[in-house]
């Protein structure tokens, strides 16, 4: 069998937009010879579409673009991924379902088994979930669907003791099938990808035939979607691997010779580097953003986000914008306007010392016998996000914050100051792997000042202030983090791993005091297993110290 894989970037909720996708990838596939062509999980109408659904138009909204796709399909079967109505009276509204549609009818819909409901998945709040996987039979051959979860149930994943009963593989594994299909929109984090070849190339052995993973690309909301669609043959081996951080429409003959994008399994900096473009380029795109505002410091973060926005939206879309105080160094002035050149964009520069001096003047007769503080330090962060945001309005575009997970973390950023935008790109790349990037991205030439990635890391906000004057130096903090907020590691368990306990306990006492900070903050981009946003839900007010 020929199968036609369509790697698509769906847009949530733009069902015209995305059925025109579908129809046209149906369209090319066929033409170059498909006899089945597989769309991604819930294409018709974007994932996640989160409590879209609750809108009483919404599904049926979906119902009636899927029923003009499946319109437009002829002899050759598309299955494609939809919300369908629960009509039995029980359970909850939904079910996440893969259309089997051929010659202008739905003829078929598999249900979705097992729902995800933990980090950024939420599934059970909206779908019910299917008994059993559904087969269909097409050219003489048995096709076992499924739909993403659904396979990720084997003994290394630890999510898999979330499901009890019969697992959807399981119950294929009686069925005989020919062939097995999964539709997904599994979204990226480092790693994760050879995580899922694994999957699919266990899946395939245990079913003993070839199966088919059909993924999503593109960026919704915080969430990256890599594609990496993928074929296995029946002894596990991979023997079609689309590219990754693109759409792709490929036919793939089963029992044919391999084919593998050069992209499908690349270096982890790279990965990382094009899933923070993709997901800057989607989310300013998908809202109706041509251009983006970056507040230049000469520091290694503002340069990080600098570099990945010109290359996200093209250099002649952005402004870098220089906003020195009193304080601010002259070598983070050259080096913000180095960067600026270097990447082509335009550059202009606010000074604010006058309207820092001018706003402390306001404040003398309410601060009088009081000394001066991290109060004065913030109005400069307060000051440049005010004439940042007046920017952004004026200009229609984008403001993108420049703090990192280290920082982010522990609180090392100003409320209302360097935190104001609409989209923190980098928010979930600890400091140690912003150096990395940095690094990586100087490896054919200079493009970040080396200035910027060699000199101590500073705020600028007091004279003489860098980084380690208030945190541990960055390749400790950035592992005590990693412990205790995406391994959920206690203070004992790290002291216990040799980090000293005072440190450990005033990194762990900044975490949890700063949720506060963390739940005003502008949405961050996904690309670790545990993000700062929806798949992270600890309360403000708690007292509990581990």
């Amino acid at each position: 069998m020929r199968l036609g894989l369509a790697q698509l970037n769906p847009i949530v909720g733009d069902l015209a937009g995305n059925r025109r996708r579908i129809l046209d990838a149906y369209a090319t596939l066929v033409a170059q010879g498909a006899e089945l062509v597989v769309f991604p999980e819930l294409a018709v109408s974007g994932y996640p579409p989160r409590d879209l659904l609750f809108k009483r138009r919404f599904v049926p909204d979906v119902t009636d673009s899927l029923t003009q796709i499946a319109a437009a399909i002829g002899d050759v079967p598309a299955l494609i991924g939809t919300v369908e109505a629960n009509l039995s009276g029980s359970g909850r509204p939904f079910f996440n379902s893969a259309a089997f549609c051929h010659r202008g009818q739905v003829r078929t819909m598999a249900r979705k088994c097992l729902l995800p409901t933990y980090d950024v998945f939420d599934e059970d709040r909206y779908f019910e979930p299917a008994a059993l996987p559904t087969v269909v039979e097409h050219l003489g051959q048995r096709i076992g669907i499924t739909i993403c979860e659904d396979i990720w149930t084997h003994p290394m994943i630890s999510t898999r003791q979330l499901y009890r009963g019969h697992l959807p593989l399981e119950q294929l594994a009686s069925q005989r099938c020919d062939l097995m299909v999964n539709l997904s929109a599994s979204p990226w984090h480092y790693d994760k990808d050879s995580v899922r070849e694994k999957l699919v190339a266990a899946a395939a052995r245990s079913l003993r035939c070839p199966v088919a993973y059909v993924n999503a690309v593109g960026g919704n909301d915080e969430l990256i979607f890599d594609g990496r669609s993928l074929v296995c043959d029946a002894d596990g081996r991979t023997v079609a691997g689309l590219p990754a951080f693109a759409e792709a429409l490929q036919v793939v003959t089963l029992g044919g010779p391999a084919t593998l994008h050069p992209s499908f399994a690349q270096d982890e900096l790279k990965d990382m580097y094009e899933a923070l473009v993709l997901g800057l380029r989607d989310y300013a795109h998908k809202s109706g953003f041509k251009r983006a505002l970056i507040a230049l410091s000469g520091g290694i973060d503002s340069a990080l986000v600098a570099v990945i926005a010109a290359d996200a939206l093209g250099r002649d879309n952005i402004i870098g914008v220089s906003l020195p105080s009193a304080i601010s160094s002259q070598h983070s002035r050259d080096d913000a306007r180095i960067l600026a050149q270097n990447l082509g964009i335009r550059f202009e520069t606010i000074a604010i010392a006058d309207a820092v001096a001018a706003t402390e003047q306001s404040l003398q007769p309410l601060f009088t016998g009081r000394p001066r503080d991290v109060t004065e330090e913030n109005i400069q962060a307060r000051i440049r996000g005010v004439l940042m945001m007046a920017l952004s309005n004026k200009y229609g575009a984008l403001l993108l914050t420049t703090g990192n997970k280290s920082e982010v973390a522990v609180g090392y950023c100003t409320l209302y100051g360097d935190m104001c935008g609409g989209l923190a790109v980098i928010s979930d790349v600890f400091k140690t792997q912003i150096y990395a990037l940095s690094r990586w991205i100087n490896r054919h030439g200079e493009i970040i000042p080396r200035n910027t990635i060699d000199k101590a890391p500073s705020a600028e906000l007091r004279p003489g202030q860098t980084d380690q004057d208030s945190l541990p130096p960055y390749d400790v903090l950035d592992q005590i983090l990693h412990g205790y907020v995406e391994e959920g590691l206690s203070s004992r368990d790290l002291v216990a791993q040799g980090f000293g306990e005072a440190v450990v306990k005033d990194v762990v006492r900044k975490v949890d005091l700063n949720e506060y900070k963390r739940k005003q903050a502008a949405p961050g981009l996904k690309i670790t297993p545990l993000a700062f946003g929806v798949g992270r839900r600890i309360p403000i007010v708690q007292k509990y110290v581990s």
